[in-house]
């Protein structure tokens, strides 16, 4: 079920209404509510993925309370290492089996050897990568005595399945969302109506901006070859606008949708685009799976306190593997290399713990010096964007390789028309100017017109829901359902 769907704008309002009736009953009622919704809403694309979802909740669930009664140490390292091996090798089987297959058979031809393998026609369930490494948090946390493993099923499962965030993250912590189904949750009108602001920008952040730059990139890059230089790279610059939109907009509906019923997830984006280097963009960018690897591959690694070496190979390895966590396509993995690549001098001369506090605080417009490195850091993250997109590594340097040309000073084709393309940049546009003052808050909308009169603020919200239905694509995909 799509949150930019007709069928999500009638679930949504139907679970939320029964949810806030059993308020003043008991909170097992509101959490089985909410583990039926969140199956139906999983199981939409697929009732046949919901054993899978049941699987990595149940083995997880029973790890961690047999980790809390096992004392030795060696039979907690099984247990650990029982979750490691259900969970990642689902992950691993249906997202990764024909990529090493496909990849063995190919090292063999360098060899001169012919070796065909048997693939498999498997379908990506929806969303494994999220909630399989969410459930994963969970054990290693237990494991490491982070956190007491809970023994209410209802809860456990509960986190996992939880709809909001269940297909494409946030990658919510146990110690953070768990606890949250225990206590007792109340209505409160200034969280929901909050919610909804973020779930009105995340909407317009998807449907107007993402999918009106999806109308161009697709067409640009299925064709890459036929286009001038400047045409590649105005291709490039509405994916950025496209892959932002697209999955920050996810995640605000996301977390906008889990206040409605009374739930706080951590902020996802923050704002990544007004990054002044790299390592700032990491720290701004998907932050739920940044802290993710950080917390449970870089640190256990050794982190940056070993040898300069040592600490130079954790970062390859972290950022390969989010590469590869991406996709099974050598272009996800060469996009994770380019961004280690330009992290790392800022990691070898100490700049990459340079930019932690706020952009510009209290200044409406950037200064020049921060409007530079803004400028350097995008262009940066936008070259890489042409590996993630591509569909091989091939085409991903034939598509830089056009863009660096003399036909890069021509004017862009009209691909389809001049009043389409106005559409996608001043949209976009208007994404960026409006982040930009909400800059320090957890959505552009949060504060937002809250000093305004009344009139002009539920004025600029129907403006905002006018400009989704006017301008709007209907029912496009999230690109990152597809991880």
């Amino acid at each position: 079920m799509l949150f930019n769907s007709i069928e999500f704008s009638l679930f949504l309002p139907i679970v939320f209404a029964l949810y806030w009736s059993l308020n003043s009953k008991n909170l097992k009622a509101q959490n089985l509510l909410l583990l039926i919704a969140s199956y139906i809403f999983y199981g939409w694309w697929d009732w046949r993925f919901l054993f899978l979802l049941t699987i990595s909740s149940m083995v997880d669930f029973y790890i961690g309370k047999t980790l809390a009664a096992t004392s030795g140490q060696k039979k907690r390292k099984y247990l650990l290492f029982l979750s490691l091996l259900v969970n990642l090798g689902i992950l691993s089987f249906f997202k990764y089996y024909n990529f090493f297959i496909d990849s063995f058979a190919q090292a063999f031809t360098l060899f001169g050897s012919k070796f065909n393998p048997q693939r498999l026609d498997i379908i990506l369930p929806v969303g494994i990568s999220f909630y399989t490494f969410q459930t994963l948090s969970y054990t290693i946390d237990v494991y490491k005595k982070r956190m007491e493993p809970t023994k209410d099923m209802l809860s456990f499962f509960c986190y996992v399945g939880f709809f909001p965030q269940l297909v494409a993250g946030p990658i919510e912590r146990a110690s953070n969302l768990l606890p949250q189904f225990f206590n007792k949750r109340s209505f409160n009108r200034g969280k929901a109506t909050d919610g909804l602001r973020q779930i009105l920008w995340g909407l317009f952040k998807k449907v107007v901006v993402a999918d009106n730059c999806a109308r161009y990139v697709n067409v640009i890059f299925a064709d890459y070859h036929e286009f001038s230089g400047s045409t590649l790279a105005l291709g490039l610059i509405l994916f950025s606008f496209q892959i932002y939109g697209d999955f920050s907009g996810y995640s605000d509906i996301a977390i906008g949708t889990a206040r409605l019923f009374g739930f706080n997830f951590k902020q996802n984006f923050a704002f990544p685009y007004f990054s002044r280097n790299i390592a700032e963009f990491w720290r701004r960018w998907h932050i739920s799976l940044t802290t993710w690897f950080r917390d449970y591959l870089y640190i256990p690694l050794g982190g940056s306190r070993v040898s300069k070496l040592v600490a130079l190979r954790n970062i390859f390895i972290v950022f390969l593997i989010s590469g590869l966590w991406h996709g099974a396509k050598w272009t996800f993995i060469l996009w994770g290399c380019v961004h280690a690549l330009l992290y790392v001098p800022l990691f070898m001369f100490n700049l990459n713990r340079k930019y932690t506090d706020g952009i510009d605080y209290g200044k409406l417009l950037p200064r020049f010096s921060t409007v530079l490195m803004i400028a350097s850091t995008y262009i940066m993250t936008t070259l890489a964007w042409v590996f993630f997109r591509s569909d091989s590594i091939k085409i991903a340097f034939h598509y830089l390789k056009g863009i660096f040309t003399f036909s890069s000073w021509d004017f862009p084709v009209m691909i389809l028309t001049e009043e389409q393309l106005v559409i996608a940049l001043f949209f976009s546009f208007f994404m960026l100017c409006m982040e930009w003052l909400g800059r320090f808050q957890k959505h552009a909308l949060e504060s937002l017109g809250l000093q305004w009169p009344a009139i002009f603020r539920l004025g600029f919200y129907y403006i905002l829901v006018m400009v989704i239905f006017l301008f709007g694509a209907k029912e496009q995909p999230f690109i990152y359902f597809q991880f």
